[in-house]
């Protein structure tokens, strides 16, 4: 039974009485007059480590408004939310519930080993042994609601229900072992007719900071009323700090990420890399937004959820760029001029674009201002840096020590973009599609015009390449194909993402664009990758007109890939960067040496289409390379 509750917004947030006291909640008006006060010596603690971390240029007064211990609106229904925790069997003596940072970092400092204050402000931490996703250990539970509905095989791979129930209990046996547990409510989309309420549960102060910058954050009233809406939260059990057991049957080794759409509950066990839940929201919101508002309705007018960022310009034209990680979704949707919708997970939807998530999580190798300005001056107060290295006695962030991992990362809510649209939402449809692509084998042009057919061809194929390893010689990038530019996180089939894209780019039109940010002049190894100052000058021209004022007569195709590229400059960015093989040619390469690797490239293509090419019309197929 619970004893002692922690209030959000207050720093030693306790229920009165002892571990022993009678577990009975007392009303929200006690509650308030007596039951909670403010922590002088924890709040003296935070304020002296933060000034042990060296936060220049921060004033008393921003010291003292991110450490705000104030008690909130008394009417909140913290007694609602203690009474769902009771049902789901959870037994502990502290609950931390929607708590303010201030709170959360001391909880981390306190009790999770590697976390730290650094010099920006962020909370720096540690996710343990895994510092990744594990899509190999991912699990859909096979229910026959939903059994027809989903792209079972190797991205969705079943789960019985009996072994999710065995993992959810051991998960919230594990949760029951913790003496304090963090408890977060937030809405996994931004717009009211589609939003889903999600409640994560975990026993780590950084997931719950983490899960509190990606998720929309509920006003005052909806969290007061979180329960007593339309649909019952989607629960995340988050136990990763346990291990699997690896006797239960479907699983392949001690980490279980497990989804019952059925239940509205996922448990995690075994990892504590926190982009797990923010994923694991994703692949819910993949699942239903299709069927919303009516899964009877033409595909143009169900709601399409997108692996994409988004933005707006001043003439309210909306840019929806598609990516794989790497390709620059993140960085090139936070641009000055425009303002920021999302940079990672959107919904299409009959009414226009709502973004799925709170806050950005981006990566931070090589970070520098000069480079990304917007994401390097979020990283302050509220923000998680994640496994980055940092001098333990000025806080400094080294950017570039990947000791621990290449895949460091940030966390932080979207307010902390100064142009971020919020609410993050809009009810103007698409202008421009891009398509965002990071070639390593130096072949795809830095910009081309797609016409509807070669839009669902790439969108299918989700192309990308990554170097296949960093050692000393290994020269030879590896393509990566993921359908739809998210396929870890689809849950139906990839042909119904693409029909519904297709009808609504046919409903409401919009320009499409591949832009390859990868390797000009050579692949990986032989080329230089194309710079940020020349991707950006050609996202200009998208945007402010230039390319759409361009005569089909300034449009060249592109021999085996049949792709348009322009015939002379855009902007600053000149014509020989701009046609692949004339970059090959001018960095000394041969014409033998382009069309080998082109055809090479368009095999992977070919062969990679196949698993979906029962399912696509015959001009979509034909939309792809040619060898």
């Amino acid at each position: 039974m619970l004893s002692r509750l922690a209030r959000p917004a207050v720093a030693a947030t306790r229920f009165a009485g002892s571990r022993h006291a009678t577990a009975t909640l007392p009303t929200a008006t006690q509650r308030h007059a007596s039951s909670f006060s403010k922590s002088d010596k924890v709040k003296k603690q935070l304020m002296e480590q933060l000034a042990a971390a060296e936060l220049k240029g921060w004033t008393s007064e921003e010291v003292k408004a991110a450490l705000s211990m104030e008690i909130q609106d008394p009417g909140m229904n913290y007694k609602g939310m203690m009474d769902q925790v009771n049902e789901l069997s959870l037994d502990v003596d502290e609950v931390y519930y929607n708590s303010p940072a201030g709170v959360l970092y001391d909880q981390a400092l306190r009790y999770e080993e590697g976390s730290a204050i650094v010099s920006s402000g962020a909370l720096a931490v540690k996710s343990g042994k895994k510092t990744g996703r594990s899509p190999l250990d991912k699990r859909i539970v096979y229910e026959e609601a939903s059994a027809d509905d989903v792209w079972w095989g190797k991205v969705n791979i079943q789960l019985d229900y009996k072994s999710f129930l065995t993992n959810r209990e051991r998960a919230v046996d594990y949760l029951n072992t913790r003496k304090r547990l963090y408890v977060v409510d937030g809405w996994g989309g931004w717009e009211e007719d589609y939003r889903v309420p999600v409640r994560v549960i975990t026993s780590r102060a950084y997931h719950a900071l983490f899960m509190q910058n990606m998720l929309v954050p509920p006003t005052a009233a909806e969290q007061a009323d979180f329960e007593a809406g339309k649909v019952k939260p989607f629960v995340i059990f988050n136990a990763g700090v346990f291990p699997a057991n690896r006797q239960t049957s479907g699983m392949t080794s001690s980490t279980s990420v497990a989804v019952s759409f059925k239940r509205r509950e996922m448990v995690i066990l075994g990892t504590q890399y926190a982009g797990e839940m923010k994923k694991g929201v994703f692949t819910i919101m993949n699942y239903l937004m299709p069927l919303m508002p009516n899964r009877d309705l033409p595909p143009a007018d169900r709601a399409l959820p997108l692996h994409a960022s988004a933005n707006i310009g001043p003439d309210n034209d909306v840019s929806i760029f598609f990516g794989l990680s790497g390709t620059g979704k993140t960085t090139l949707s936070a641009d000055p001029k425009r303002a920021l919708i999302g940079d990672d997970e959107h919904v299409w939807h009959a009414n226009g674009v709502f973004n799925i998530e709170g806050g950005c999580y981006a990566k931070t190798v090589g970070l520098t201002r000069e480079k990304e300005p917007e994401i390097y001056d979020a990283i302050r107060f509220g923000s998680i840096l994640e496994n980055v290295g940092f001098d333990e006695m000025t806080g400094q962030v080294d950017y570039d020590d990947v000791s621990i991992t290449e895949n460091t990362r940030v966390a932080y809510p979207l307010k902390f973009i100064p142009n971020a649209k919020i609410p993050a939402k809009t009810e103007h449809h698409p202008k421009q599609i891009i398509l965002l692509t990071c070639d390593a084998f130096g072949i795809l042009p830095p910009i081309s015009k797609l016409t509807p057919d070669q839009v669902m061809y790439h969108f299918i194929s989700g192309y990308t390449a990554k170097v296949a390893g960093t050692e000393e010689g290994v020269l030879e990038p590896e393509a990566t194909f993921s359908a739809c530019f998210g396929a870890p996180f689809l849950v139906w089939h990839p042909s119904v993402y693409a029909e519904m894209l297709a009808a609504k780019l046919d409903k409401y039109g919009a320009t499409a664009y591949l832009v390859n940010t990868g390797w000009v002049g050579g692949g990986y190894g032989v080329g230089d990758r194309c710079s940020l100052k020349y991707t950006r000058q050609l996202i200009d021209a998208i945007h402010d007109g230039t390319l759409a004022d361009l005569p089909e007569s300034e449009w060249e195709e592109m021999p085996i890939f049949g792709l348009k590229m322009p015939k002379n400059d855009i902007k600053d960015v000149p014509k020989e960067i701009l046609r692949p093989e004339e970059a090959w040619a001018q960095a000394g390469q041969s014409p033998e040496a382009f069309q080998k690797q082109a055809k090479h490239l368009a095999n992977l293509f070919q062969k990679n289409f196949v698993d979906f090419a029962d399912k696509c019309s015959k001009e979509v197929k034909a939309a792809g390379p040619k060898v």
